[in-house]
């Protein structure tokens, strides 16, 4: 199976903001796609390549079905990405303040 050409040809910047985004609870899908392009599916795809499968695994665990997630089960007037207070994530790795 060949990877789209769409995740191939992120940077590491843009990867590494993608996978902050997927673990960050209150940034729905299409925020990824509305700012990088990638559907659900290449979001999952290319987590399942970026992470340890015990990680990869943890993450499905917490994301599935959840209404923060997916736009069309969040409760109206939830519309921002990112919560003001969330800690500064840089390489995949929560910095210390």
């Amino acid at each position: 199976m060949s990877k789209p050409a769409i995740i191939t040809n992120l940077s590491a910047t843009d990867t590494d903001r993608i996978i902050e985004m997927a673990w960050e609870d209150r940034t729905p899908f299409d925020a990824i796609k509305m700012q990088f392009g990638l559907s659900e599916q290449n979001v999952i795809d290319l987590m399942r390549r970026q992470m340890k499968l015990s990680s990869f695994k943890m993450w499905r665990a917490r994301v599935q079905g959840r209404q923060t997630k997916h736009s069309k089960l969040q409760v109206d007037g939830t519309d921002r990405f990112k919560c003001t207070l969330q800690r500064q994530i840089t390489l995949n790795k929560i910095s210390k303040r």
